[in-house]
């Protein structure tokens, strides 16, 4: 597999990464550096490791990882997104909050479900597993840390529809998945 695939792989795995980052960032009420740089990590770190797991599970689990991936990820965001929903309807709420640990653990487990099964047909390939997911990883932070800042940007000036907005996205991203996963 050459560097211009793997690159490609890599930004398809990390849109949905970034698209949450961005409603990440809608929600915010100021740019915070420091949750940017965390949904980063968090999108970047699971993207990294995800695919790893699936290289090291092979082809076994192929068959039971792909039947249930699609549902865990749609459940995931839907939850989130009526979350946001719910936020963004409260007066005064603190959207900050929302890159709490839990929050965060369960929207890089949602975006990087893909990548497990990328994993997987990596060990069919001829890969160096580790440089793969390496870059796999470092685009996703790259990605994740810019979608909070192009968020917070359009934001700042629409908090509770950017919330409102945010949520929906995220709802229609979990049937997006839900339903091409479904049809084949």
């Amino acid at each position: 597999m050459g560097i211009l695939e793997l690159f490609l792989i890599a930004v398809g795995l990390s849109m949905d990464a970034f698209a949450v980052s961005i409603c990440k960032g809608l929600a915010m009420r100021t740019m915070n550096w420091k949750n940017a740089w965390k949904a980063g990590l968090y999108f970047g770190g699971f993207q990294t490791l995800m695919p790893m797991i699936g290289y090291l599970l092979g082809s076994g689990f192929r068959d039971k990882i792909t039947k249930i991936d699609h549902w865990i990820a749609f459940v995931l965001l839907v939850v989130i997104g009526l979350n946001m929903i719910k936020e963004s309807r409260e007066e005064d709420s603190d959207a900050n909050d929302s890159f709490d640990v839990k929050t965060m653990l369960l929207l890089a487990v949602a975006t990087s479900i893909d990548a497990l099964a990328v994993g997987v047909s990596f060990a069919f390939l001829q890969v160096n597993i580790v440089a793969a997911v390496c870059f796999i990883g470092c685009i996703t932070f790259a990605f994740g840390v810019a979608g909070v800042k192009i968020g917070n940007v359009f934001g700042t000036r629409y908090k509770s529809r950017a919330e409102l907005a945010g949520g929906c996205i995220l709802i229609l991203m979990g049937v997006k998945i839900l339903i091409e996963h479904l049809m084949g």
